[in-house]
């Protein structure tokens, strides 16, 4: 019944689904490992920091933040992989102080243990560069991408997610990865977001004789124009950067020449990271097709609403509007590109977060762009095997996308590509899920917090 409450959270309405999209659904992978994989995954439970509440490194509601680690072994024995969490942000009082009660903002709500699928899979067969390395999951709480470093004491809400980061870190150094011969950061959605804002700090923490590069997974969120010629996402983040005083901790390559909310956004970001990242991304970002480009606030009559859950119904105006934020993603990265260390994989997927899920990351029909499927591109970049910059040809060339598809009536229907469909009665789930349901009220009313 757990998992299937991790579904409930991805199968809200359609204006709060994404959240936990940014979560990267564990969930979802769990379920679909009879799709995407031969063996159940391996279960990996919840370490807590202790004496993190000591340094202010906390969650939301005040909590101890905690990671999931799973030790590395043989070759990998001094290799570190540590994976951000996601799971969207908090940019207002109300909603920070929902998500305080939420596994988003407190400790007390976090699945005890978790699987590792995708990159973070100790199965050769599933994740052939990295399955024997020390794989840490790092839970996020924080609500601003681990960036944060303020506090509200009428609301009682934390916003630390700067020292949650700096106390994992040396909570986990002081657990062997200070010997790190290799390291990557990786992270998805919001934490792939993390993983270009703390590149660098990754990067220092280690003699330079140590290995050490980076991946973000979906974390390429523009400051595009949403369909109503609005700025949804900029006008989110600008909450997010203010309440959490977001501003103290962001590059200041970036901050002497722009505003902090512009240095939260990753285009104004990447081009001036000195360690070599990997940028693994859908041209057609879902989460941002539905919480930026076409949320209810942008598209109140619903003209949208089939297009954004399903791209098979939109129309050749509505390509368009994705051919120019393809575009604009494309452009995004051009300078980013041009370095010899720097990495790209961009399909042309309606898809989010790709190297959590097994059937994304590594099996025999994950997405590729020529003959190269994602884990395969990753670790020929990370152990210098290839030069990696693969950029798909534009929707709908790509016939090996695992596209996400939504149905949000009673009956909902999560599908992925052609081939499998994942379908839940809420109903009958309700109850195990309280939480859900208040989230799903919530949601309808279309607060910025659900996108």
């Amino acid at each position: 019944m757990l998992y299937f409450c991790f579904v409930i959270v991805l199968i809200r309405s359609a204006s709060g689904f994404f959240e936990d999209l940014d979560a990267r659904e564990t969930s979802l992978s769990y379920l679909e490992n009879d799709a995407a994989a031969t063996s159940e995954p391996l279960m990996v439970p919840l370490t807590l920091i202790q004496g993190a509440d000591s340094k202010g490194a906390v969650c939301l509601d005040g909590t101890l933040p905690g990671y999931h680690i799973h030790r590395g072994s043989g070759s990998g024995a001094n290799s570190w992989l540590i994976h951000l969490e996601g799971g969207g942000w908090c940019n207002t009082i109300r909603n920070c102080v929902y998500r305080k009660t939420t596994r988003r903002g407190s400790a007390k709500f976090m699945e005890k243990q978790l699987p590792f699928t995708g990159i973070l899979s100790n199965k050769a067969e599933e994740n052939p560069d990295f399955f024997n390395w020390n794989r840490v999951k790092l839970r996020y709480c924080d609500g601003a991408s681990f960036s944060g470093d303020s506090q509200n004491e009428g609301a009682q809400l934390y916003f630390r997610g700067q020292r949650i980061w700096l106390t994992a870190m040396q909570d986990l150094m002081a657990k062997g990865m200070q010997n790190a011969d290799q390291a990557l950061l990786s992270g998805c959605s919001a934490g792939g977001l993390a993983s270009i804002l703390h590149c660098d700090e990754f990067r220092d923490l280690f003699p330079k004789t140590t290995k050490v590069k980076c991946l973000s997974d979906a974390g390429m969120f523009l400051d595009a124009v949403d369909v109503s010629g609005g700025h949804t996402l900029r006008n989110m983040f600008a909450g997010v950067v203010s309440l959490q005083e977001v501003q103290k901790n962001l590059p200041i390559t970036c901050t002497s020449q722009l505003d902090p909310t512009s240095c939260f956004f990753p285009q104004n970001l990447v081009a001036n990271i000195k360690t070599p990242m990997f940028l693994l991304n859908a041209a057609y970002d879902a989460w941002q097709v539905q919480a930026s480009l076409a949320p209810p606030t942008a598209d109140p009559h619903g003209y949208w609403s089939d297009c954004k859950s399903d791209h098979a119904h939109c129309n050749s105006s509505q390509i368009q509007f994705f051919q120019d934020f393809r575009n604009q993603m494309l452009n995004a990265v051009e300078v980013f590109s041009k370095s010899n260390e720097n990495g790209l994989f961009i399909n042309s997927c309606f898809a989010h977060c790709q190297s959590e899920r097994q059937d994304t990351w590594y099996a025999d029909d994950s997405p590729r762009i020529g003959d190269k499927g994602i884990a395969k591109s990753v670790g020929d970049w990370y152990f210098d095997r290839a030069a990696l910059k693969a950029i798909d040809c534009p929707y709908p060339c790509d016939k090996t996308c695992r596209n996400l598809v939504f149905n949000n009536d009673v009956i909902s229907e999560i599908t992925i590509s052609q081939g499998t469909r994942l379908t839940f009665v809420l109903p009958s789930l309700l109850g195990a899920c309280l939480l859900d349901v208040l989230y799903i009220f919530e949601c309808s009313k279309g607060f910025a917090f659900c996108q």
